[in-house]
């Protein structure tokens, strides 16, 4: 029985005893003082029930909206990981493969219903999955997010150079519940670069160079995006608090502008020498491989928009600080023989606006990552990560 169908007999039930208590209470050859207690009960039980039925009724109701809401936002989340532009996959703690999107399908040359089930270590070179397995073993005794590049071969196909990005998750007892990867074809990466290359180099035909020094504030023309040639660019916005929040940083090749961003305060600093030029709205509009060439950029911006969101989403400062350095490593790190050198020097305030927290804090997580060995410092106080 469906709630409409109770609802309805338990209004039935309530007019029909209803009428019958009436009928009962009023003939005259019944004493009212006869009338049967029971029925009284009978009667007040079902107003009780009729009541029940209603408030259960408006409970079924929101219940409904609720999973139907639920259900939208899964979808909506859903659609994110099929049809995301990099692979992805999620594997139990052994590495057997339970999900995965249509571009990893499509990089690993296997339909989605074959991955599942299988160990993701088979597509890896047979010389490397010792390694590899080793790797994974020590995935699961950390949290910090990993990355890994590994050969890999097609179903039935090629080698190719891929690079995984893996997160582990772990259950409320702390026991890990799945694994993420993030699959990229570095190959395809690198050719893509270089095919960009002689389209970077007409952005700044013909263009006007404007120099700026370190600390200088990049005024913003919502006409115009800025493309830039050499240096690095902090975007931040500010909080009614008045405190600065770290939303974007623009390095080399990559575009900003505040036509990019729907925040009312947009602020562009350069965090070093910068030379950038300007490209109007306009032209984009008009030329067609113009738009083309700045496309991959505004979404290499989007990317990392969405790195620093997953950033401070993290509960734990520590956390939000280590995955904001090896942002910053994949973003303006330099091999140096200690490590990955920032080349940029950042100032502790500037970190702990993008970690959300106070400069105090970052000091001294900064503090206990240099006893552990795992930062350094040059004699110019950049930063060098050991990792």
């Amino acid at each position: 029985m469906n709630i409409e169908q109770f609802i309805q007999r338990a209004e039935a039930l309530h007019s029909r005893l209803a009428d019958l208590y009436q009928t009962a209470s009023v003939l005259p050859w019944i004493p009212p003082e006869l009338l049967p207690q029971a029925f009284k009960e009978l009667y007040n039980t079902s107003k009780m029930v009729q009541l029940a039925a209603e408030e259960l009724y408006q409970q079924n109701e929101e219940l409904i909206q609720t999973r139907n809401l639920l259900e939208t936002e899964r979808q909506h989340y859903q659609d994110l990981f099929e049809f995301a532009p990099d692979g992805y996959l999620v594997t139990n703690a052994e590495g057997i493969i339970k999900e995965a999107n249509l571009a990893a399908a499509k990089l690993l040359n296997v339909s989605r219903q074959l991955l599942v089930g299988k160990p993701i270590v088979n597509f890896v070179r047979l010389e490397e999955r010792q390694i590899f397995r080793s790797e994974l073993n020590q995935l699961l005794q950390s949290d910090r997010v990993k990355e890994l590049v590994v050969r890999l071969q097609q179903n039935h196909g090629e080698f190719f150079d891929a690079a995984f990005t893996v997160a582990v998750v772990r259950n409320q007892q702390g026991r890990v519940n799945s694994l993420r990867w993030l699959l990229r074809d570095i190959n395809e990466r690198q050719r893509k670069k270089s095919e960009l290359i002689h389209h970077d180099s007409d952005l700044t035909q013909d263009r006007p160079v404007c120099k700026y020094s370190k600390g200088d504030t990049i005024p913003l023309n919502p006409l115009v995006i800025g493309y830039v040639c050499q240096g690095l660019v902090k975007l931040s916005t500010f909080c009614e608090t008045g405190e600065e929040v770290l939303i974007g940083l623009a390095t080399k090749d990559m575009v900003f502008g505040s036509h990019m961003t729907s925040l009312p305060i947009y602020q562009a600093v350069a965090l070093s020498d910068v030379e950038l030029v300007s490209i109007y709205l306009s032209e984009i509009a008009t030329d067609s491989s113009l738009s083309h060439t700045l496309l991959p950029k505004i979404n290499q911006r989007l990317q990392q928009t969405e790195s620093l969101l997953f950033i401070t989403g993290r509960r734990r400062v520590e956390e939000r600080l280590h995955n904001l350095l090896e942002l910053l490593k994949q973003e303006i790190g330099e091999p140096v023989p200690e490590g990955t050198r920032l080349s940029v020097r950042f100032t502790h305030e500037d970190i702990a606006s993008a970690c959300c927290t106070t400069r105090v804090t970052i000091t001294r997580l900064m503090g206990k990552l240099q006893q552990q060995g795992l930062i350094s410092f040059d004699a110019k106080k950049y930063i060098i990560l050991r990792q």
